[in-house]
């Protein structure tokens, strides 16, 4: 294969915008023959003494992680036209991010989708503009799609 594969990242969250993430990061995979990179990050572990009861949420988490990636990953590979790259990370969604960048230099572009109206731009969008654009060491760009972007939106933009 002759150079590598732009990768698209997409951060995958709970909120009710994301999916205008994916299917716009989809679309710009489709368009431009690169690859979806799909992140669930999980939350930090907790400090509790019972180390085993630990242990089992925490693979519970993964378990739930490797669930959904999968699902969304069939989803991505239909849109984008190539499989989905995934990614699982552990701790805050930020330093998540930074590693998966710095230790993946073909992910150009992250995709995030701001959520609408008065709910403000949603949690991650905040953080990332906050704490600027440097990921693993180096600029990336980011995509912010407005949340409430229908199907031939993104097709019209991507």
């Amino acid at each position: 294969m002759g150079g590598a594969v732009r990768k698209f990242l997409v951060v995958v969250d709970d909120s009710p915008e994301f999916d205008a993430a994916l299917r716009y990061a989809c679309r710009r995979a489709r368009s431009t023959g690169g690859r979806v990179a799909l992140l669930r990050v999980i939350p930090p572990g907790t400090d509790q003494h019972w180390s085993g009861v630990r242990e089992e949420i925490e693979r519970q988490q993964r378990d739930e992680a490797e669930a959904l990636l999968s699902r969304l990953g069939q989803e991505a590979a239909e849109r984008s036209g190539a499989q989905a790259l995934f990614l699982i990370e552990e701790g805050e969604p930020v330093e998540a991010i930074r590693k998966v960048v710095g230790d993946d230099p073909d992910i150009k572009i992250m995709v995030l989708a701001a959520a609408g109206g008065a709910r403000g731009p949603g949690p991650l969008v905040s953080a990332v503009l906050k704490h600027g654009a440097a990921f693993g060491g180096r600029k990336l760009p980011v995509t912010i799609v407005p949340g409430e972007l229908t199907e031939k939106d993104i097709e019209d933009l991507a």
